[in-house]
């Protein structure tokens, strides 16, 4: 997916504007299990994927839990690092060989000053960054996992095929052995 795509998919920009803000963005290229954001430290930038998947995990004592996944058109941000210049609480971990654009949150918060085309773009963004951290907390306080699995098969079907079942089966918030009979059920 190329980055007018991405652009557009947040937030329709007068042509103007949307070449203003390409300017700040860079394309870059990590592989497989590179680690493109750390838990406890500030991130400076905000990603866009062109291509892969990714991970956001937590890591506890016992293991790692995860709890996002995304991949091609979508945004990788640490809304602490960028809404509050603060450490986040998230690892990204690339799952596949990732190519990526990179926007630095300082370049854009001057934008924001800017055009105000923009800053109603960066707007769109936080809300819609908003509402799927909204979703992801009721699902996981409301639906069971066979309903989650669902839900993954639906909204994102392709992924079951591109990421390791222990890493679904930590999204779930279930073990390796739940999720192979929930997809026995399923089946």
């Amino acid at each position: 997916m190329d980055i007018d795509q991405i652009l557009d998919r947040i937030y329709l920009l007068p042509e103007a504007s949307k070449e203003a803000l390409k300017e700040h963005i860079t394309e870059i290229s990590h592989p497989k299990y590179f680690c493109l954001m750390e838990a406890d430290k500030v991130v400076p930038h905000i990603y866009f994927i062109r291509k892969g998947i990714v991970r956001a995990y937590a890591t506890t004592e016992a293991n790692d839990i995860t709890f996002w996944f995304g991949s091609e058109g979508e945004t990788i941000v640490s809304m602490k690092s960028y809404v509050e210049d603060q450490p986040g609480y998230e690892s990204i971990e690339l799952l596949e060989d990732c190519d990526l654009y990179r926007l630095e949150t300082e370049s854009l918060r001057k934008l924001f000053n800017e055009d105000i085309h923009i800053a109603n773009w960066g707007r769109k963004f936080a809300e819609r960054e908003l509402v799927r951290t909204e979703e992801l907390i009721i699902s996981r306080q409301f639906k069971t996992a066979l309903e989650r699995y669902t839900d993954l098969m639906n909204q994102k079907p392709d992924l079951l095929k591109r990421v390791q079942l222990g890493h679904i089966a930590s999204y779930l918030g279930i073990t390796q052995v739940s999720l192979s009979r929930i997809r026995a059920e399923i089946r």
